[in-house]
């Protein structure tokens, strides 16, 4: 168990980070995923107790284990790490919605995994808005490219965009990443596709989300900005 005073710093800093959030966009509901690798039960039960509704998670087989402590019925699950095609099967099974689809071809295995389950299993598109050679993700064209053949799966649910911008203090670049998601997401809805709605632009964690909010993300990733 953890002492009073880390508990008092996690209750802190949620209500600092969603006083941010009112500041920066006051008319807008944003989506507080908060990223809890490597993070303890007791510390995750914490934050679900600060009526955080979103809990993410990178690693499939620490997410299976620390799940199995949690009352699912009160949160949703976030995939927000690389899935390997491997792990489809038990991603499938355990998230609410998978974030890092960065392929069509795991688009494709998440479609026939949830099938055999009978689910439609939501999905974001990862984007590497950044054009960074070792980060996962769709180039913006391939999304332009490819969505009407994802949208057509019968099992995914696309419900939005996201993106991870590069680890650098040039406020111009961060800036930049994000705008381009934006526009990503103007371009897609202007096509029309019928039963598409991106809901959700999925962009910012703790070092940036608040140029990310200010470039108009309604859904943030943050983990240290909680738990230091």
């Amino acid at each position: 168990m953890f002492n009073k005073n880390k508990m008092e710093s996690i209750k802190r800093n949620l209500s600092y980070l969603k006083k941010r959030i009112v500041h920066i966009c006051p008319n807008r509901r944003v989506v507080i995923v908060v990223v809890t690798k490597l993070v303890e039960v007791d510390k995750v039960e914490e934050v679900i107790k600060q009526n955080i509704k979103n809990i993410g998670e990178s690693k499939v087989q620490e997410a299976e284990r620390k799940f199995s402590f949690l009352q699912k019925d009160k949160v949703k699950y976030h995939l927000i790490g690389h899935l390997q095609t491997n792990k489809v099967k038990t991603v499938v099974r355990l998230f609410d919605l998978i974030q890092s689809v960065d392929s069509y071809s795991l688009a494709y295995e998440i479609n026939k995994e949830a099938e055999k389950i009978n689910k439609v299993q939501d999905i974001l598109l990862q984007v590497n808005t950044s054009k960074e050679k070792n980060k996962y993700g769709f180039f913006e064209e391939e999304v332009l490219n490819l969505i009407e053949r994802l949208a057509s799966m019968f099992n995914l649910s696309i419900k939005g965009l996201m993106t991870i911008a590069p680890f650098v203090s040039e406020e111009d670049r961060l800036r930049d990443c994000f705008k381009r998601l934006r526009n990503l997401q103007t371009k897609i809805s202007k096509l029309n596709i019928k039963g598409l709605k991106l809901k959700y632009l999925s962009m910012g964690m703790s070092n940036d989300y608040e140029i990310a909010l200010q470039e108009g993300a309604n859904m943030i990733r943050v983990g240290n900005a909680i738990f230091n």
